[in-house]
């Protein structure tokens, strides 16, 4: 008896590392220190003294059931882009820049290429948010897990300087709400999705025409990642005063969670095209719709709040970073929360 013949195959777990150094490369920035394969990726602070009073933040999640669909289709290369985007967003909504990023893939059995190919996607994530894949660990659970599955999580660490930091503490009447397009379901809401359709590569194959792709493509499509565009508002010496990230809770919990006491978010639903796949969603789930906006982004996956004279400068520059934007509503004195309307 050895550790292979238990269910843990050694040899894989290397050639797994020699395979994914190539697109860990791609991440790298001069703070880093050491390469792949230490026991602690090192990642150096000199930069930071710079600031007068720098914050560190931090951010961890997964890609929830999304990844059963990556299963059926045997599509690897994206849900690494959704582990870095849930944490990396989170850091950009307080204002932070996004500096380390480590994954953590838990599967049945190690297959080498597949699990470089996961890796390959979350090196793509750190690339389009500029942080870097410091380490990671891939844990074989024979028995514990079948085989060709796989679960995929994520650990990021960013930075702010304290006089930065998006709170939301100075949110009032009369401010704009800005929303950035989301590039679909994003991470949020597949246990939901799954139980609308049928989890069969049949039916992730089927094509409909008001998407212009199968319904898989579109389910897979990786989360928005909206470092740069939060980084080109600041740039553009715009307060972002609020900020927030519209995942798991959809519209009703998040918008709140950046407004103030006193302050309430008035959303116009019709401000913007809400993206098929929701309409889809809906009508073949019969879901009622306060449910998809408490469930889902419904194709805004970022709202910020701004002062009305920064608006166009905001949107100009959140459009300079390749997003789309809307003017989507207004904050007014109230009870904190949120009327769509």
């Amino acid at each position: 008896m050895d550790y292979k013949k238990a269910g843990v195959d050694i040899e894989a777990g290397y050639k797994s590392v020699e395979l994914m150094k190539k697109h860990v490369k791609r991440t790298m920035r001069e703070e880093v220190l050491g390469g792949l394969g230490g026991f602690a990726g090192a990642f150096s602070m000199k930069k930071v003294k710079e600031m007068e009073d720098p914050i560190l933040l931090s951010g961890t999640d997964g890609c929830g059931t999304k990844v059963k669909l990556a299963f059926i289709m045997d599509k690897h290369d994206t849900i690494g882009i959704d582990a870095v985007a849930m944490c990396v967003n989170d850091i950009a909504c307080s204002g932070g820049e996004p500096l380390f990023f480590l994954d953590y893939i838990a599967c049945g059995k190690n297959y080498p290429e597949k699990i470089a190919t996961i890796v390959g996607g979350v090196a793509e994530g750190c690339v389009q948010s500029e942080c870097a894949l410091v380490g990671g660990e891939t844990a074989e659970h024979p028995g514990l897990m079948p085989e060709d599955d796989y679960d995929l999580a994520g650990f990021a660490v960013g930075v702010v300087d304290r006089k930065d930091m998006i709170t939301g503490e100075t949110i009032c009447d009369g401010d704009v709400l800005i929303g950035i397009a989301s590039s679909g379901v994003h991470s949020n809401g597949f246990s939901l999705v799954r139980k609308v359709f049928e989890m069969s590569k049949e039916s992730l194959d089927t094509y409909y025409d008001c998407l212009g792709r199968t319904l898989g493509e579109t389910l897979l499509e990786p989360t928005r990642i909206y470092v740069k565009a939060l980084k080109n508002v600041r740039n553009a010496n715009v307060t972002i005063k609020g900020c927030s990230h519209i995942t798991g809770g959809g519209f009703f919990e998040n918008v709140p969670r950046m407004l103030p006491e006193g302050a309430r978010a008035m959303i116009e639903k019709n401000s913007y095209e809400v993206p098929a796949i929701f309409k889809l969603i809906e009508e073949k789930g019969g879901i009622a719709s306060d449910m998809m906006y408490n469930t889902f982004n419904m194709g805004l996956g970022m709202v910020i709040a701004v002062e009305p004279k920064d608006v166009d400068t905001a949107m100009d520059a959140i459009r300079a970073a390749g997003d789309t934007c809307y003017v989507v509503g207004k904050v007014i004195a109230g009870e904190k929360g949120i009327d769509l309307c």
